[in-house]
């Protein structure tokens, strides 16, 4: 065997991505409030800012998916409002970085639901909205403070 002449060496190095999170406000969102609610009125407010951050430092056309789930409006006691009169409205989104983004309106927040999608990624990116929470209030509710937990998640 021959020793190659040319005294070349091979040299390798390795970039590893950071990670895909997601932030929520941690405040509690007042929607409104009614006097003498009706069937079929509706109460909406904005949620607070969510972002998600990629920074996995990902290949042309890597994506991800923020969803969410509300639990049902609860009061001290009661009869409670179903999940399903939940509707969520990501609204605008800002997005840094190269990504395409498309949101998805939802009325019924009983299970986990896409609310925006990232796509044709390349690179480190991030998505910002402040989603609108729209409540469906049924006829004959009584009086007091209704809560519940509106959970967001990024795959």
């Amino acid at each position: 065997a021959s020793a190659d002449p040319s005294g070349a060496s091979e040299a390798t190095i390795t970039i590893e991505g950071g990670s895909l999170g997601i932030t929520v406000p941690t405040d509690t969102a007042d929607l409104g409030t009614f006097v003498n609610v009706v069937g079929g009125d509706s109460v909406s407010g904005e949620l607070g800012w969510v972002t998600v951050s990629d920074a996995r430092s990902a290949a042309a056309g890597a994506s991800w998916t923020a969803s969410g789930i509300s639990t049902a409006f609860t009061p001290a006691s009661g009869p409670a409002i179903a999940a399903s009169a939940v509707g969520y409205a990501p609204g605008v989104v800002d997005e840094v970085g190269t990504v395409t983004i498309a949101t998805q309106d939802q009325t019924d927040m009983t299970a986990v639901v896409p609310v925006v999608e990232a796509s044709a990624i390349t690179g480190d990116n991030s998505a910002t909205w402040n989603p609108e929470i729209t409540v469906d209030v049924p006829g004959g509710m009584a009086a007091g403070t209704y809560t519940a937990t509106i959970t967001h998640s990024v795959l």
